[in-house]
């Protein structure tokens, strides 16, 4: 049989990326605690008629995971969350408390070309709020957002969340002459400028449709950083973002449009200041989501974060955490065959105990068993020879500090506890 690989575009999680998976999901879960935001989750499979309702062509007939069932209805993976959150919603409209604060971690699904940080299936985070439109709601979005920044160590020297306003640009869009018709065409532009080459960027301005003057009035307008304080909507996002204490994270970017369709007003994306990646996150507001999926019309704001991007942004900056891989705590040894029923009986006594002990189920030489803890980082291994079983001792070695204690039975347990806390106190 040959050689089988993954699927193109997935990843295999050995347990040094589940680690980090797991600390990611960590200091998303406890942010949105902090914020107090509902964990939720979704189905992985929807209609694909739910994402044909408003989350644009690119995404429904190029990016979608696509297939039909037994009863022949079109079904996809997940591409993004915020639909089936909207359907949720309106599923359950007059049984919820609004606002609704709701926030996940899961997997999705795009069919896009594999690059660096860019996968087919790939990790997420995704918060909302829902049932309230008004700037200072967008701006609690991206204060979680800057907290989390802050959370794993990154600083806003280190990133920025850019922000713009839809409704801005619609506006500054008529100033040009573009008419509504041609409108999504300039959003695709604006959407895809800082995503191609300047010349890449013209040949396909040329091809939109929109004249030339309105090509190089586009241009004009993407250089002019002061166009937010046009909007007052911006004005009291930018002001409530001071009041966050988070306002050193955000700036404005008039490239910043987002290619969602269904999004209304103030978008955002987070980018290193590097520049070396593409978007760490994405979001903004949507008015008219739930009921463009057969619910009542209510507001909602909300981003998502891939594990990618962020894992990537972190291994540049040196931001990168140090996380134990394994879990154990102590390695109980087997001195020898004859001691290994004792062994095992020690190790279930230590778990029980709420210590996370491995068992090394082979009576190896004594060396080699420390060794393969030591390799580990396991830092204590536990060794009962047939002395200490007929005194009812055991010996507690420390594998960083280089010593070693031999105690009773009944205080091997307050033994450990006493070395990992000193551990966990340097």
């Amino acid at each position: 049989m040959k050689k089988q690989n993954p699927v193109k575009g997935t990843r295999d999680y050995y347990p040094a990326d589940m680690a980090f998976r797991n600390w990611l999901y960590a200091q998303a879960r406890e942010v949105s605690r902090r914020f107090g935001y509902q964990e939720f989750e979704a189905p992985f499979l929807e209609t694909l008629e739910l994402y044909a309702a408003k989350s644009g062509e690119e995404l429904v007939k190029e990016q979608a995971f696509v297939f039909k069932d037994r009863g022949g209805e079109e079904i996809t993976l997940r591409p993004e969350l915020t639909p089936s959150l909207a359907r949720m919603v309106s599923a359950r409209i007059g049984q919820l408390t609004f606002p609704v604060r709701w926030w996940s971690f899961g997997p999705f699904w795009r069919y896009e070309r594999p690059q660096k940080g860019r996968t087919r299936e790939f990790f997420q985070w995704n918060l909302d709020l829902i049932g309230v439109d008004n700037p200072q709601a967008d701006a609690e979005i991206a204060a979680v957002i800057c907290e989390f920044f802050r959370s794993v160590n990154l600083t806003a020297l280190d990133v920025k969340l850019q922000v713009n306003n839809r409704r801005l640009m619609e506006g500054a869009l008529s100033g040009l002459g573009i008419s509504d018709e041609n409108r999504a065409e300039a959003f695709r532009l604006i959407d895809k400028k800082e995503k191609m080459t300047p010349a890449a960027w013209e040949a396909y301005a040329r091809e939109s449709g929109l004249l030339a003057e309105q090509v190089r009035g586009l241009q004009a307008l993407l250089g002019n950083h002061e166009l937010w304080k046009q909007s007052g909507e911006l004005r009291e996002f930018f002001a409530a973002m001071e009041l966050f204490g988070v306002r050193d994270y955000v700036e404005y970017n008039p490239a910043v449009i987002r290619g969602l369709d269904y999004y209304t007003g103030t978008v955002f994306e987070a980018r290193d200041t590097a520049g070396e990646f593409r978007a760490i996150l994405g979001g903004g507001r949507y008015d008219n989501l739930v009921a463009d999926v057969g619910g009542e019309r209510l507001p909602g704001v909300g981003f998502a974060m891939g594990d990618l991007i962020i894992g990537l942004v972190l291994k540049k900056t040196g931001k990168e955490p140090a996380l134990r891989v394994v879990p154990a705590e102590v390695l109980v040894t087997t001195f020898s065959a004859e001691e290994r029923d004792a062994a095992m009986k020690i190790a279930m006594a230590l778990r029980k105990s709420g210590i996370a002990a491995e068992w090394y189920p082979s009576a190896e030489r004594l060396p080699k068993q420390l060794k393969y803890a030591d390799s580990l980082g396991i830092p204590l291994a536990v060794i009962a020879g047939p002395d200490e079983i007929r005194d009812g001792k055991a010996t507690l070695k420390d594998l960083t500090a280089r010593d070693q204690v031999t105690v009773g039975m009944d205080a091997l347990v307050q033994e450990i506890r006493k070395r990992l806390a000193g551990r966990q106190a340097e």
